[in-house]
């Protein structure tokens, strides 16, 4: 039987999360219809963004709670979240790469939503891999923007690196860094961050505010200089990026060299002291996200772009079910779907307990 309904996630006006009923969305050609078993809420974009009353797509859940105003539809955010995991239920026409009962990771803003039901185009569609339950599964997009991220700054063996931030996308790029090869510190001004980059194995750590991160990272780096630094955070970055600049290796004319990547939302003014430091922005998955032909089944094959959006999160997913990327360490709360109304209005109480929470539907 067609399903015409079906549960989402809502933002309300005073900043609340709400779980209401919905349109279910059309099954259209090159599209996947998941039955939701778990979805992953962003701290990053979900909890933090900013929001004004004229522009209700944007921002999250504390930009509505920053505006203190009332429940109100004209401000209701319905169906948000962007990777979450379950079964597939249907396909549509062209659909090749998942069959119904297939276990699956989905991604994509406006698609793999906190929700009971989701229409995702095929190309973000992944198996998941036997060994990974579902919760961990839902990580498959923030990895994959690390992923993303570390491409980007194209690590060599032995260097040395330092992340500023440590929310999920931060600690998975150190990570990722690691895997690579790199020796990473790790930077936040959240004691419970560094923590979770201890339990992640991240090589170091530093409490921007109270040590001097500078200092801190030469030590570390035992005066060589960091060949390659990311930043993992949003808003301003003005202070840490020119800290970074500070700790980068200099060549012997006395110019900051190396690369900086900027993942996320952050923003810094560009001095004349950066002009010898290569600066990449990293906001995707890799290409083919944001490519609607692509996203519904369309190929640039292997041989022009070996790395894609789904073969990243492939081999994100790998990593995940070979135990060498630890995402169960960052999930802090387990949210039971049928109960997120009252739990989350507890738990966002204090935002900075949060890192991974985890929408979890059904079994």
């Amino acid at each position: 039987m067609k399903l015409e309904k079906r549960r989402v996630v809502s933002i309300i006006g005073n900043g609340t999360f709400k779980v209401v009923e919905s349109k279910m969305p059309e099954l259209e050609a090159g599209m996947v219809l998941i039955e939701v078993k778990a979805s992953l809420v962003s701290p990053g974009t979900e909890l933090k963004g900013p929001v004004t009353a004229g522009n209700k797509a944007a921002g999250g859940w504390r930009g509505f709670r920053d505006l203190q105003s009332t429940p109100d539809d004209s401000l209701n955010r319905e169906a948000f979240g962007y990777s979450n995991t379950g079964i597939v239920s249907a396909v549509g026409d062209g659909v090749t790469t998942v069959a119904v009962g297939d276990r699956v990771a989905a991604v994509g803003a406006r698609y793999a939503q906190h929700a009971s039901h989701a229409v995702v185009p095929q190309n973000l569609v992944i198996a998941l891999p036997s060994e990974v339950s579902f919760e961990k599964g839902t990580y498959a997009m923030l990895l994959g923007t690390a992923m993303q991220a570390v491409r980007r700054a194209e690590p060599e063996l032995g260097q040395y690196v330092a992340v500023a931030g440590l929310g999920i996308v931060g600690l998975l790029t150190a990570r990722l860094f690691q895997l690579a090869g790199c020796f990473v510190v790790g930077w936040d001004t959240i004691p419970a961050r560094l923590e979770d980059a201890k339990r992640m194995g991240i090589d170091a750590t530093v409490l921007v505010g109270k040590d001097d991160p500078i200092e801190a990272t030469k030590a570390f780096i035992n005066g060589k200089g960091l060949d390659l630094c990311c930043i993992a955070l949003g808003g301003s970055a003005e202070k840490p990026a020119h800290a970074l600049e500070k700790c980068m290796k200099v060549s012997p004319d006395g110019h900051a060299m190396g690369v900086m990547v900027v993942v996320g939302g952050a923003e810094f003014p560009f001095t004349r002291s950066l002009t010898n430091l290569d600066i990449r922005r990293s906001s995707r998955t890799g290409p083919g996200y944001h490519d609607k032909a692509w996203e519904r089944g369309a190929d640039y094959g292997d041989v022009f772009v070996r790395w894609s959006t789904r073969t990243n999160l492939e081999l994100c997913l790998r990593l995940v079910a070979e135990g060498k990327v630890a995402v169960e360490n960052l999930t802090t709360h387990v949210v039971p779907f049928d109960e997120i109304d009252d739990r989350t209005a507890e738990i966002t109480k204090d935002p900075d307990s949060i890192l991974g929470m985890v929408f979890k539907m059904g079994d």
